[in-house]
């Protein structure tokens, strides 16, 4: 990036070399002497700032048939020249070229964004073979299930679970997250995150070109490559907009002349009239803002897929959660345990064995009990996932099951048992497993609010959003007790929720309004399409809840989120605040070339100083990260 901006620095040196030549000239010194530097320095800064500007308006009028701002400035500057005034024509020049840079430079600092993410990626890992042998190789050899090495100061190099050893990460370049975390065996870590003390052997679950950072570069890319409804309406009108100029200071000529003003006179008011009605502020306006907060939001751990959501979600008045994973932590344990036939060793084999081939928060939650029994699985083959009911599979001729009421009542085995009913009575999620059309047992799963969910349902609430719900496929105690404990009121906590469900209910919200929904797992993802903005949770959240979500939270850090509900309301209002400066201000500029005979000089930097004034009013959001607030 910093090469690509090179060249117009140089030019801009080079204008501004001439325009102070020009100006140094008017002191007293010999008269040859001055008009040669007043000359020298004129005539460089139409070389350096106008040929350049005149080369990219052509291209763009033979390549795009657009007539676009470089052709009114150079117009302008030509119009001064021809009518004797050349030494305004080179102000013009000098500040547009001057701003121009500065514009490139300002907003080269929001997009240098995947620059940053890729210099995090190191190049090399130390791999463990199975023969326990270590060598070091490039990172992007590194395959699925390979073993690798961290040791203190070492980035990751590619996604993966450790499998033995504890350790301190700094997760901050990737979460956001600016106080290492602790990492013990069984956590996930991330791409390009920092090794701090312990060693760790971690085993690859994903390749580089599948990691998080990969994943979040290809985000940032969409994001700078879409536009956002106000920039595409800013572009549009700045196209249209200069036809209406030079059609406008064309016809300011030929009334002018008309009225009895001679040609010079006459040329000079219309080139003034260019530059005052020239709309680069505006033009400049939203991308100055979308860019900066895009930048400062993805610095935070949060990647919107675009303009476009940063700015519906400011425009947000009702917020949906899924519950699990996402107001929770998804950390579950298991509580109590009932096995029927009285065999909970053998009833706990069989169910990991099923929960084995499912991502499910409470799925991990009995891999982790069987493991700390030190049980083997059950291998289960031919599985298959019901959303929101479970899970079936089959081993041994015989079809296993694992989930809700919900997919007991369809596999025909009743619940109706003393104890599977006492574990139904409490506020925990219960899973019944069985065999066919019979009840083998069930276990109940607690999981935890979120410390951070309670905090950022407030901050959302005092952000004005209307209504905040909370969706669910668990049963309703469960629910409520969640819901109760984040500060959600019972008439807005839904459960015994089907996927269609969620849809249906983000549908009917979205019909009055904008919506957002929140989620993490495969279960969310046709809601999170549904919904105004879809805001997947959590740099593990899975693939298919990322690819359909609009923004991602990197962090499982709630207050993240009301973070970004901030940081987007307030690039909302700084747009307002940049179109109502730059309209005004060419308002102001129009009327005075019209009306009073506005000299050149100062439309020109009436017209350049509103232009640097949005970019830098946006370029405040790049010092407002999204920072931590649970």
């Amino acid at each position: 990036m910093e090469s690509q901006l090179d060249r117009p620095m140089i030019l801009t040196g080079l204008t501004f070399i001439g325009m102070l030549s020009s100006v140094l000239a008017m002191w007293p010194i010999s008269h040859q002497t001055a008009e040669f530097a007043h000359a020298g320095g004129i005539l460089l800064v139409y070389l350096a700032g106008g040929l350049p500007a005149g080369w990219r308006a052509l291209v763009a009028l033979w390549s795009d048939r657009t007539l676009d701002i470089d052709l009114l400035m150079v117009v302008a500057a030509a119009a001064a020249a021809a009518v004797g005034a050349p030494f305004e024509g080179a102000v013009l020049l000098t500040l547009f070229s001057i701003s121009t840079t500065l514009e490139e430079r300002a907003l080269g600092r929001a997009r240098r964004a995947i620059e940053a993410l890729m210099k995090l990626r190191p190049e090399t890992a130390t791999r463990v073979a199975p023969d326990g042998t270590v060598s070091e190789i490039s990172a992007a050899e590194l395959m699925v299930d390979d073993v690798v090495i961290l040791r203190p100061g070492a980035r990751v190099p590619a996604d993966g679970i450790i499998a033995s050893g504890s350790s301190s990460l700094d997760e901050a370049h990737i979460t956001g997250e600016s106080v290492p975390v602790a990492r013990h065996a069984g956590a996930q870590v991330f791409e390009a995150t920092v090794n701090l003390d312990g060693v760790l052997e971690v085993r690859i679950t994903k390749t580089v070109e599948e990691s998080t950072v990969a994943r979040m570069i290809a985000l940032v890319t969409a994001a700078q490559a879409a536009k956002a409804p106000s920039e595409r309406f800013s572009e549009w009108f700045g196209q249209r907009y200069t036809v209406v100029v030079m059609t406008g200071a064309t016809l300011a000529f030929f009334v002018l002349y008309w009225l009895g003003r001679d040609w010079e006179e006459a040329l000079y008011r219309s080139a003034t009239l260019l530059v005052a009605a020239s709309p680069c502020a505006i033009v400049i306006s939203v991308p100055a803002a979308i860019l900066s907060a895009l930048s400062a939001a993805a610095r935070g751990g949060v990647l919107f897929k675009g303009g476009a959501a940063l700015e519906t979600l400011a425009a947000v008045d009702v917020f949906a959660f899924d519950k699990t994973g996402t107001l929770t932590t998804g950390r579950a344990t298991v509580e109590r345990m009932v096995a029927l036939d009285g065999d909970t060793r053998g009833f706990l084999s069989m169910l990991s064995g099923l929960e084995a081939h499912s991502e499910h928060h409470s799925a991990a939650a009995i891999r982790r009990e069987a493991t700390r029994q030190n049980l083997a699985p059950k291998r289960v083959t031919n599985v298959i996932t019901r959303p929101s009911a479970g899970i079936v599979g089959s081993s041994d001729g015989a079809q296993l099951w694992a989930g809700n009421s919900r997919l007991a009542e369809q596999m025909g085995a009743s619940i109706d048992h003393r104890q599977l009913r006492e574990l139904a009575a409490d506020s925990n999620s219960v899973i019944y497993a069985g065999e066919g059309s019979r009840v083998l047992g069930a276990v109940t799963v607690a999981d935890q609010a979120r410390a951070t969910s309670a905090s950022a349902i407030a901050a959302l609430r005092a952000g004005g959003v209307r209504k905040i719900l909370m969706m669910t496929g668990d049963r309703r105690p469960v629910a409520l007790r969640i819901g109760s404990e984040i500060g959600l009121e019972e008439k807005d906590i839904h459960s015994e929720m089907l996927p269609e469900d969620k849809v249906e209910m983000v549908g009917k919200y979205a019909a009055s309004g904008k919506v957002a929904f929140v989620g993490d797992g495969v279960n969310d993802a046709a809601a999170l399409a549904r919904a105004d903005v879809g805001i997947a949770m959590g740099a593990a959240g899975s693939d298919v809840a990322l690819q359909a979500a609009d923004v991602a939270l990197l962090s499982e850090d709630m207050g993240r989120l009301s973070e970004a509900h901030r940081l987007a309301l307030r690039t909302a209002s700084i747009i307002r605040q940049n179109l109502t400066l730059a309209i005004g201000a060419m308002v102001i500029l129009v009327s005075g070339a019209l009306i009073f005979e506005l000299p050149l000089p100062l439309a020109v930097i009436g017209h350049e100083g509103g232009t640097v004034l949005v970019v830098l009013n946006g370029l405040r959001l790049l010092s407002d990260p999204i920072r931590r607030i649970g």
